[in-house]
């Protein structure tokens, strides 16, 4: 695990393209057979990927000093992979592709696995420090048949899929809330998918920001010669990252967080903070950029 300190906007707006990208840009967290993960001091969140080609065990971390992973934490995880499975405390979970799972604190015994080696899921994850104990919730963003009668499965509500943007402004893309109050319960974790439309490149503009929250974005969907032009910094003082696809971003609360890309893509976005509320943001007009 790499733990990463946090950044002061101060420090920020003198660093260079490499120093940003070695702090804020997430690079090679899909390994086939391997867990990678990066420890963030900012609202203490993990963000992390394992790529199963025989089934792998969540383990404890040197870096939590903590007898078992989720002992004092939470976790959301999206499968943007092949079929897989998670089984939490001897409970199967299957995923399949954009399927979403949350794993509630004191949860002990975690294990990944893919139903084809070579063809494996690539599960995304994000973890916070949690004070509270809620169930663990299979999250299904489009239901199928018998989903409904399934104890421990959530569908996503029509109300948590906004369309939003138009053709026109380039931004025409779908939101998909995953964990949230009214859905799934958690401690402070929020995670949620958008896909961008084809023709589509620009996401979170008008741009804002989270005074009560971080966030971090994994963008993919990605052809090799793609990339998305990353923004952030403070809105007088903004910078781009250079990102390509199952690269994820790390953005501070004073930071703004909004991207262009060479064609459309998708991005999962997570937020840890002190406030769940979707619509808790700061926006900065167009004009008010620099």
């Amino acid at each position: 695990m790499e733990v990463r300190a946090a950044a002061s906007p101060k420090d920020a707006m003198h660093y260079t393209t490499e120093r940003l990208r070695e702090e804020f840009l997430i690079q090679n967290l899909f390994v086939p057979g391997e867990t990678r993960m990066v420890y963030s001091h900012i609202d203490r969140i993990i963000t992390g990927g394992i790529v199963p080609v025989t089934p792998i065990s969540l383990a404890a971390r040197e870096e939590l000093r903590a007898d078992y992973f989720l002992q004092r934490r939470e976790m959301g995880i999206i499968n943007i992979g092949a079929e897989g499975m998670i089984t939490v405390d001897g409970k199967k979970f299957p995923l399949k592709n954009r399927d979403g799972l949350y794993i509630g604190m004191g949860s002990k015994n975690v294990t990944f696995a893919s139903k084809d080696r070579f063809d494996p899921a690539r599960f995304y994850l994000n973890s916070t420090p949690a004070h509270h104990t809620y169930p663990t919730v299979l999250i299904r963003p489009d239901g199928r048949d018998g989903d409904e009668e399934k104890e421990g499965t959530v569908i996503v509500k029509p109300e948590n899929k906004v369309e939003l943007g138009t053709l026109e402004e380039s931004n025409h893309r779908t939101i998909c809330k995953y964990i949230l109050p009214g859905q799934v319960e958690s401690c402070q974790l929020v995670m949620g998918m958008t896909r961008l439309e084809p023709g589509s490149v620009w996401n979170s503009m008008p741009c804002h920001t989270h005074e009560r929250r971080m966030e971090v974005y994994l963008y993919f969907d990605l052809s090799a010669d793609a990339f998305v032009m990353h923004y952030m910094g403070e809105p007088s003082q903004t910078r781009h990252i250079v990102v390509r696809n199952e690269e994820a971003v790390i953005s501070p609360s004073w930071s703004i967080h909004c991207g262009c890309g060479t064609r459309a893509y998708s991005f999962i976005w997570g937020m840890a903070g002190e406030n769940q509320e979707f619509d808790d943001m700061d926006a900065i007009p167009n004009q008010d950029l620099l």
